[in-house]
């Protein structure tokens, strides 16, 4: 969790920072703090604000950036952490921002603390009077003069980060004027919501990625297998063409090649007669057939037409004696009965 606090001098940012680092084991990042440990370690950076800050100017933006980059790259900065004082402008705002878009890391929240200002006179001579009581010295600048100048500087340089993190959809707005338990469990509510929130986001987003994955997959399997069909379609179309009549070509027997060039073109030529030769035979034995029928049909149908004829002889032959006989008896009969009459005839008149 990475946290940015807001609020004028003496809103309670340092006090709520502490609770934060103990609840959430992060680590409270303060610029001055920061700058004291650079220049300790004396590295480059730390050099580069070292002379500056002996010479009474102000730190640049470039180098505060610096120190918190080296800073956050810690191990103990691995969780998560609270920027307390830092940015205070909207350039130094940009600034982090590029530096945490180049770690490829992102600002979770940025709460601010919003107080009145006049209550927080009260507070400053309040703080002051219980630190003397403890025998505590207070700071040079926690007086009401000094505080006074302090929130002008806010309200020029600090306040335009509201509105700058606002329209990021960053900001979270806690009442500082509350009790310092209630602000804590006000931050904490806050905070919690927004990590269920953030929880959902990612589901949604690994959600819509495996289904981008699983779409892209899709189409590759279906590319693959018209390809596969593709090349079936193109073996068996080849396959036909090597094999013209269903006839199946054989393979030459592979030959030992005594030039390369010379053994390519006779095992080609052959290939190309023996692909020739067989089609050929085909036609030829289809055309013998064909003779053969042709041949044989008519001399069939010769043999089946005196097959024909000399049944109808027999059948006519066989019944011409019938027929005569027919013709004979009754010829007898007529020959008979008119011998009969004339005889009847010849014995009337006799009588």
């Amino acid at each position: 969790m990475r946290l940015i606090l807001l609020g004028p001098p003496g809103a309670g940012k340092g006090t709520q920072a502490a609770r934060l680092v103990q609840h959430y084991g992060l680590v409270q990042l303060s610029t001055g703090d920061m700058l004291r440990a650079a220049v300790a370690a004396g590295t480059p950076v730390g050099l580069k604000a070292k002379d500056i800050m002996a010479s009474g100017g102000l730190v640049p933006d470039e180098v505060v950036i610096g120190i918190i980059s080296d800073r956050i790259e810690l191990p103990d900065a691995a969780k998560g952490f609270i920027l307390d004082g830092f940015p205070r402008t909207v350039p130094q705002a940009e600034a982090l921002d590029a530096l945490l878009k180049d770690k490829k890391l992102g600002l979770d929240a940025v709460v601010e603390l919003r107080v009145n200002e006049s209550a927080l006179l009260a507070r400053v001579e309040t703080r002051v009077a219980e630190m003397r009581a403890r025998g505590e010295e207070p700071r040079a600048d926690d007086n009401a003069e000094a505080l006074a100048k302090r929130l002008a500087a806010y309200r020029a340089q600090t306040e335009p980060l509201v509105e700058y993190y606002s329209d990021k959809r960053k900001l979270l707005t806690v009442d500082g004027m509350m009790t310092i338990d209630e602000v804590t469990r006000e931050i904490g509510r806050i905070l919690e919501a927004l990590g269920e929130a953030n929880a959902k986001q990612a589901a949604k987003t690994a959600a819509a990625k495996r289904a981008v994955k699983k779409s892209a997959k899709k189409p590759a399997k279906s590319a693959k297998a018209k390809s596969s069909k593709a090349a079936t379609s193109k073996a068996k179309a080849a396959g036909k063409a090597e094999a013209p009549g269903k006839v199946p070509a054989k393979k030459a027997a592979p030959k030992k090649a005594v030039s390369g060039k010379s053994s390519s073109k006779t095992a080609s030529a052959k290939t190309a007669s023996s692909g020739l030769k067989k089609p050929a035979k085909a036609t030829k034995k289809a055309g013998k057939k064909a003779a053969k029928a042709a041949s044989r049909a008519p001399a069939k149908a010769v043999k089946k037409a005196g097959k024909k004829a000399d049944k109808s002889k027999a059948k006519s032959t066989a019944k011409a004696p019938k027929r005569g006989a027919k013709v004979t008896k009754k010829a007898a009969k007529t020959a008979g009965t008119s011998s009969a009459q004339k005889a009847r005839k010849v014995n009337k008149k006799r009588a």
